[in-house]
Order: structure tokens, then C-alpha cells, then sequence
């Protein structure tokens, strides 16, 4: 099986403060030690690198280094793949928002799934089901659930 992560999963493994902490580390750990391959998308990583270091957002923000260098550990496992939005992406996108009036914070959500169908990943971990439920995406996880 290949699956990809929410930010959000992210955001709360890096984050000692929030209630989810323990649980999105253990999970984002088990993803480290796991062989399945990982789909990560820029998209995903760079939402972590603009939050993480935001200090509205974190209350003990990341320095940058930091978030790069969790980036980097997740990018680096051998299991990984990086991926971003192909040649076709409006056209998918179109296709994924049709059904669904698309603004604000759902914009991003939309982005991802819509890199995820291009490159064949039905399978995402978020603690947003909702939000993906609301795009057709096929199989969400909540591993904080």
C-alpha cells in the first residue's frame, strides 16, 4: 500500500504542546520504520515549513533550521518520495472541486487531493477527514483517532 500525510500530522508530532503530540509522533515514528513507500508531497512540506516557524501558530515556534531538518528526515527515509503536481494538474483539480465550493482552508486540502489523484494515491492520513471526505478522496485515515 502507498499513502501519503496531512500536515496536520506533522504539525502536531513537532508540536510538545498540543494534546495530539503523542500520538502523531508515534504515528509519524511507526511511518519512519515502516517499508511501505511514503508519497510526501511539497505542497505538504513547505505548509509545515511556513506553520511550524509561525509564531501565532506555534507557541514554541520552530526555528527554520528545524523545520527543515524534520522536513528532511521525513524526505530522506529510503521508503520516501517526493512528488508535486504534474503537466494536467488544473484540469484534476476542476475535477476534484466540481462538487464542492472551494475557499478559504479548503483550498490547500483541495491542492493535495488533487496531487494525490494525479499520482495515484488513495490513501491519506489526516486528522481533517471531513474536509477530505467532502473532495471524494477515497480512503482517509485518522491515525490520532
Amino acid at each position: 500500500m502507498s499513502y501519503s500525510i496531512d500536515v496536520n500530522l506533522m504539525l502536531y508530532g513537532a508540536d510538545a504542546s498540543s494534546p495530539f503530540h503523542s500520538r502523531a509522533r508515534a504515528f509519524l515514528e511507526a511511518c519512519a520504520r515502516s517499508d511501505e513507500p511514503l508519497y510526501l508531497c511539497y505542497l505538504t512540506l513547505m505548509a509545515f515549513v511556513r506553520m511550524s516557524t509561525h509564531p501565532r501558530i506555534f507557541t514554541n515556534a520552530l526555528t527554520p533550521a528545524e523545520a527543515i531538518g524534520n522536513v528532511r528526515a521525513l524526505a530522506e527515509l529510503p521508503h520516501a518520495r517526493l512528488i508535486a503536481e504534474r503537466d494536467g494538474f488544473l484540469d484534476v483539480y476542476r475535477e476534484v472541486t466540481k462538487s464542492v465550493a472551494v475557499r478559504a482552508n479548503l483550498v490547500p486540502d483541495a491542492h493535495l487531493a488533487s496531487i494525490l489523484k494525479q499520482h495515484g494515491i488513495s490513501t491519506l492520513y489526516t486528522a481533517n477527514v471531513d474536509d477530505f471526505r467532502k473532495l471524494g478522496f477515497s480512503d482517509i485515515r485518522n491515525p490520532l483517532a
